[in-house]
């Protein structure tokens, strides 16, 4: 390898000759740690539930929202709460 194209090349070369210690390698936050800072404190104690749907769906819930002055987010908890009370489970979301 050519001298000077690559520093950090060079000092693993460097380091494997003798000459300073290896870098230590740099620390990469597992993906527990990264959900756990990346969620904001609204979201706390709470679970994504997803699915995919034609983007219809995503419109005409987007649309149903606006008029009714609220979120797509109260819509499906609407949405699921109806569910559990047609299955026997009762509501559960506010």
């Amino acid at each position: 390898m050519a001298k000077g194209g690559n520093s950090l090349q060079a000092m693993l070369d460097r380091a494997k000759a003798g000459g300073e210690p290896a870098p230590a390698p740099l620390a990469t936050p597992s993906p527990a740690d990264s959900s756990e800072k990346a969620a904001p404190s609204g979201r706390q104690g709470t679970k994504l539930i997803g699915g995919h749907f034609p983007p219809e769906v995503s419109t005409q819930l987007r649309i149903l929202a606006a008029e009714e002055g609220t979120t797509v987010q109260k819509l499906l908890g609407e949405a699921l709460d109806d569910l559990f009370v047609k299955k026997g489970r009762g509501r559960i979301t506010s």
